[in-house]
């Protein structure tokens, strides 16, 4: 989607589609090692930090919090009041469908499950939001205080400047990044239609334009990029698919989100080439919608995980 489709909306709407491709991701990251580099010492006894960049509503915390376990600071970063105001209803109503305690009011707050909850690895973390532009600079970020950097759905918007400065970032404090959801490129309909290659092209151009980091975007040369800059920096990395499966025959919420991408692929391929909106952007949009109860769409994601091999204590 595109840089301004983040909303508290949309992000419920894709956000069972992002839980899922997580799973699938899962199995192929070495969950064991991140926690051990996380919790390891002089750590044990004290909390574990967490920054977590564009953090929306939360969902990076939601799916990583109870698989990391043990004790937990999370930095919620994000330059959208709006979406960190939303932030801890979003979390709370979480926690409470799982049967977790959330202590604390506002914007600072804290969560806590037991082992018998999330599957043997008991939780405790404290969750503070932080109002930074991300895109400005690293400065206002506590990477002193952190053992992971973390973000979903950010990297293919990133410029290659911004990157290296993250990925340097990181190597000074010595911390693991993992990085979910990023697009790989591949966008794959089915049934075909015959423009959907044309749509795609003027989408794919639209995804590398300026989102506002300090140059062009990286797109889906993001995840071959960052495993590039993490390993010459000495990270050991791992990366997964994480593809989204988005199925009409599931059913509404299938359906929805399938209207949502049509609609969003539609406007950012329109706004790429303004000649094409009303013919071939247009003609697209409409076919598409009409074929929406029968339509089933993969949207290639991939996740990095990236662990130092020399840790700062």
């Amino acid at each position: 989607m595109t840089a301004d489709a983040f909303s508290v909306d949309w992000l419920a709407l894709r956000e069972p589609f992002d839980r899922a491709a997580r799973e699938r991701s899962a199995a192929l990251l070495d969950w064991p090692a991140l926690r051990a580099c996380l919790h390891r010492a002089p750590a044990q006894g004290r909390t574990c930090g967490v920054i977590d960049l564009g953090c929306g509503t939360g969902a990076n915390l939601r799916a990583l919090a109870p698989r990391l376990g043990g004790a937990q600071r999370w930095t919620l970063v994000d330059h959208d009041r709006a979406l960190l105001d939303a932030m801890p209803q979003a979390v709370g109503d979480w926690a409470r469908a799982g049967g977790q305690r959330v202590h604390g009011s506002g914007g600072h707050f804290f969560l806590d499950g037991d082992a018998a909850q999330l599957g043997g690895s008991a939780m405790q973390a404290a969750v503070e939001p932080l109002n930074v532009d991300i895109a400005r600079g690293l400065d206002a970020l506590p990477f002193e205080f952190a053992r992971l950097v973390t973000c979903s759905a950010l990297l293919d918007l990133v410029s290659e400047s911004w990157l290296a400065a993250l990925v340097d970032r990181c190597r000074a404090h010595g911390v693991a990044l993992l990085c979910a959801l990023s697009v790989d490129g591949r966008v794959e309909w089915s049934p075909r239609d015959p423009l959907d290659d044309a749509v795609h092209a003027l989408f794919t151009a639209h995804q590398a334009g300026d989102k506002g980091f300090g140059g062009a975007a990286l797109g889906s040369a993001a995840l071959p990029r960052a495993a590039a800059l993490l390993r010459s920096a000495g990270y050991r990395v791992s990366e997964a698919r994480s593809d989204w499966e988005i199925d009409a025959a599931r059913g509404a919420n299938d359906m929805a989100m399938l209207r949502a991408m049509v609609d969003g692929i539609a406007a950012a391929a329109g706004e790429q080439s303004p000649s094409a909106r009303e013919s071939v952007v247009g003609t697209w949009q409409a076919r598409r919608h009409a074929a929406i109860a029968g339509s089933r769409l993969v949207v290639g994601h991939c996740d990095l995980l990236a662990l130092p091999q020399v840790q700062i204590p």
